[in-house]
């Protein structure tokens, strides 16, 4: 089997790689840059470059398809939010040339904007945090104002005076939930869940709600219920992410978004023994695959550079769980002595992604820092 992987300069799509290439498979990475991480890597037997699709769809979709034809590719994993929505939106014509898994682009609109996936969850009876159409509703801050599509657009805001300086435009405004972040991953054939997987955030940058810098495997019948309900009712096909905070003031599991796509600690789960990437890739190849639904679930992993250093950095007091887990024996981390090179490079720009975060002023706070009322909530931030 031949598989081509996209978006080669992010984290997972080194996971991704590894994976696929310890599966024995040919792997190609691709990315739009030529110093793409996955590229430094020994399981990534071709590199390409290709057009950035949030550029020019049209550009990626006949590269893809002309790329796809010459080299023989079977299958198409794209990674990253952009090549996702893409490729589904081109699904009839990529899957001419190609063997992918992804959902339709019907539900792909509503997966990929928290606003409809926020209707959506609410009228099937999930929980999710109160949201508002207008300033004016706004009951009580801290707020959050989210990006209603793509990642990492989050701005924590305390107050109606830092609210109207903001830009609102296709934007969605949330009650800040107080609690920690868990993730449903799943694997579904056209609305069945073929694989599962849930992880509990250990730490995160930015520290008041970011990516994963530390995680660890989990297991709750309501986590997997819920996401294999939402998931079912868009007849997904393909990967997601259901990511939750578990809401400290009543114990319950709150909606935060769903990431309809690979997601950044897919080395976690494929360390717990679900190996997402070649499940995906043979369930494109061949139609479906056998269900795995059970897991190791004593799996801790993290990602010390840049990730880890940048939370121990921005939250020194960290420094005492960062090193009770060296000590872990169930604690795994992304460094891999067979397959170096990607390592090293990390380790090379580490100071320099710091440094820069440090001069720009984005360490500590990028989003802004939520003010918890003591009365209401814990304060779990501080």
């Amino acid at each position: 089997m031949k598989v081509l992987v996209t978006d080669g300069d992010q984290k997972h799509a080194l996971a991704a790689v590894r994976a696929l290439g310890r599966a024995n498979v040919y792997v190609c990475a691709g990315a739009t840059t030529e110093r793409a991480l996955s590229f430094l890597s020994r399981h990534c037997q071709q590199k390409v470059v290709y057009p950035d699709p949030t550029k020019s769809e049209k550009g990626f979709v006949q590269f893809l398809n002309e790329y796809t034809r010459r080299e023989k590719i079977d299958v198409f994993l794209p990674l990253g939010y952009d090549a996702n929505v893409v490729t589904s939106k081109y699904k009839a014509t990529i899957s001419k040339c190609v063997h992918v898994a992804i959902a339709d682009y019907d539900q792909m609109l509503i997966a990929s904007d928290k606003a409809r996936t926020t209707v959506l969850a609410e009228s099937m009876g999930l929980k999710v945090p109160k949201t508002y159409n207008t300033i004016e509703q706004i009951e009580n801050y801290p707020v959050v104002v989210k990006g209603r599509k793509g990642t990492g657009s989050v701005k924590y805001v305390n107050s109606p005076e830092e609210l109207r300086g903001l830009e609102l435009c296709n934007v969605i405004i949330q009650e800040y939930i107080p609690g920690e972040g868990y993730g449903f991953y799943g694997l579904f054939c056209h609305g069945k869940p073929r694989a599962i997987f849930m992880h509990k955030r250990r730490r995160q940058f930015p520290i008041t709600g970011g990516a994963s810098t530390a995680a660890e495997s989990y297991y709750d019948e309501r986590l997997k219920e819920q996401g294999i309900r939402l998931l079912g009712e868009l007849i997904w096909h393909g990967v997601a992410m259901v990511e939750m905070k578990r809401d400290e003031r009543d114990g319950e599991y709150k909606l935060m978004e769903i990431n309809p796509k690979f997601w950044g600690s897919l080395d976690l789960s494929i360390q717990a023994g679900v190996n997402f990437p070649y499940l995906a890739a043979k369930m494109a190849l061949h139609g479906d695959v056998d269900p795995v639904m059970e897991y190791d679930r004593k799996t801790k992993f993290c990602w010390p550079f840049p990730q880890d250093l940048l939370h121990l950095f921005a939250r020194p007091r960290s420094g005492w769980q960062i090193f009770a887990d060296l000590f872990d024996p169930n604690m795994k981390t992304n460094i891999s002595w067979q397959d170096i090179r990607p390592n090293l490079y990390l380790i090379g720009v580490t100071p320099l992604v710091i440094m820069n975060r440090v001069i720009r002023g984005r360490l500590c706070f990028p989003q802004g820092k939520p003010r918890l009322h003591r009365d209401n909530y814990r304060l779990s931030h501080s």
